[in-house]
């Protein structure tokens, strides 16, 4: 992707890393980067490796997880584009990632190097701004799904990971908004049972509020999922 072209859908997509700096202060930081493409479903971060890398997401989708000892994958958060991830990068310490991320459909990246991106962000101050706001809004979002698995039944568990991924990486297609996720993936972030995710989904299914094909869910609409009888 050339520069003009980069720069134009950047400024389409209003990543909020970049919020409030100014034209020639987003040209500059978008000069320090690299282009990266990911394959869908490969690992672009992983769990516990040196955080050295930011990443800002262009096209595509991508998710993070984190990695039990028992090795089970637990759904923290969905990057749409104009998403960054892998803030850890930031810090001043040398520092892990905490979660793995990995792209759910083919993906196209802006990268910066540990040592750039601690430039770019003392030289424009608010970039830190920036990363904190979003570092906050993720904590929101943790705090909201443990208020569910405290709170909510499991029909409205499911119902709440379903919205907020169709937000986070779901990619609009003819009948609806469609998922690349599992019955396992959807069970991990919910908190419940693969058979429970099964009969749920089933049961909305029937009632023609979704539908499952191999590996992927089509949410007609996801505010009617929230509107069912949970």
């Amino acid at each position: 992707m050339t520069t003009p072209e980069l720069t134009a859908l950047v400024r389409k997509l209003q990543p909020p890393f970049l919020a409030d700096l100014g034209p020639l202060e987003i040209t500059t930081v978008l000069a320090a980067s690299r282009q990266r493409r990911f394959l869908a479903n490969s690992v672009i971060t992983n769990q516990g490796h040196p955080a050295s890398h930011i990443f800002m997401l262009l096209s595509g989708g991508a998710r993070s997880f984190f990695l039990t000892q028992g090795g089970q994958k637990l759904h923290m958060h969905s990057y749409p584009p104009g998403e960054m991830f892998a803030g850890m990068a930031l810090l001043s310490r040398p520092s892990d990632y905490l979660l793995s991320t990995e792209a759910v459909r083919d993906s196209h990246t802006l990268v910066w190097d540990h040592l750039r991106i601690r430039s770019l962000a003392e030289k424009y101050p608010k970039l830190f701004d920036n990363a904190l706001t979003i570092a906050s809004d993720y904590l929101n979002v943790s705090i909201a799904a443990q208020v569910a698995l405290s709170c909510h039944t499991a029909r409205q568990r499911l119902a709440e990971v379903l919205v907020n991924l169709a937000s986070g990486i779901g990619h609009r297609v003819s009948g609806g908004i469609e998922l690349a996720v599992r019955n396992e993936e959807l069970a991990a972030a919910a908190n419940i049972t693969p058979f429970t995710v099964s009969r749920v989904m089933s049961e909305w299914q029937r009632g023609g509020v979704l539908a499952k094909r191999r590996g992927k869910v089509l949410l007609a609409s996801p505010e009617r999922l929230l509107l069912q009888d949970l």
